[in-house]
């Protein structure tokens, strides 16, 4: 089951934006539970006792928590959560891109938005799900989801996998061969002994990359263009739209 969220300090568009999501997901018979938010400060102390959301909806402008600083805070402690924003003013849409924003809706398109933005953010997150990467060896099997992978560095013979969860797990391959048994264009190499999620990198400054758990890691220079490039790709199908 779906955990969605909507937050938006406006009772008429909270109750708007609840009931044309309910309408969706009984149309398409999916099963999702979704808590309203009136106070932005709510959904953030929910958050930080550790509730988990696959989806949120959220206003920009809002007295307790503006959206920019709740999406900051969620990508802190729920790196995998979809954002979509829900406003009224376009000019955010340049600071929504850079937070790694799944999408941008205006309030003044709901009707013919917010339902691909929903369809969208579902299928994404259906897919995340279901693709993952398989550790089997005579001694432990193991279900690493791609999402979950923060990034996967070189350790002497073995591949260590960091994960969101803050867990760590390695397993005895190389890189080259972890990077070609894992089925996604999401992950690039940054350096020789390096592999990084695209999904989880929220940033890109000079020679290092900042990931949605606050790591920093440095980015080979002759791999700096590429990186720009397949980064600029993945936001632009991934993000605001």
């Amino acid at each position: 089951m779906l955990q969605i969220a909507i937050c938006d300090d406006n009772s008429q568009t909270l109750k708007d934006l609840y009931t044309r999501t309910t309408n969706y997901l009984k149309n398409n018979k999916i099963l999702a539970r979704i808590s309203t938010y009136s106070q932005s400060i709510l959904l953030q102390f929910d958050i930080q006792e550790k509730k988990y959301f696959d989806l949120i909806l959220t206003d920009i402008e809002m007295p307790d928590v503006d959206g920019m600083t709740l999406a900051s805070y969620i990508k802190k402690y729920l790196p995998n959560t979809l954002i979509i924003f829900i406003t009224s003013h376009l000019k955010y849409a340049i600071d929504a891109f850079e937070l790694s924003i799944f999408r941008y809706v205006p309030k003044a398109n709901l009707n013919k938005r917010l339902e691909h933005a929903l369809e969208d953010a579902i299928m994404m997150i259906q897919l995340q799900s279901k693709k993952c990467y398989i550790i089997n060896t005579p001694r432990r099997m193991e279900k690493i989801l791609y999402k979950d992978i923060l990034y996967i560095k070189l350790n002497g013979k073995n591949s260590l996998f960091t994960l969101s969860t803050g867990t760590k797990t390695q397993i005895r391959k190389s890189l080259n061969q972890v990077f070609s048994e894992i089925d996604s264009n999401d992950f690039i190499f940054i350096d020789r002994g390096t592999i990084v999620n695209l999904a989880h990198i929220l940033r890109l400054k000079d020679s290092t990359i900042q990931l949605s758990n606050g790591t920093l890691l440095p980015v080979s220079h002759t791999r700096l263009k590429s990186i720009k490039g397949s980064l600029n790709s993945f936001w632009e199908e991934n993000t605001c739209g």
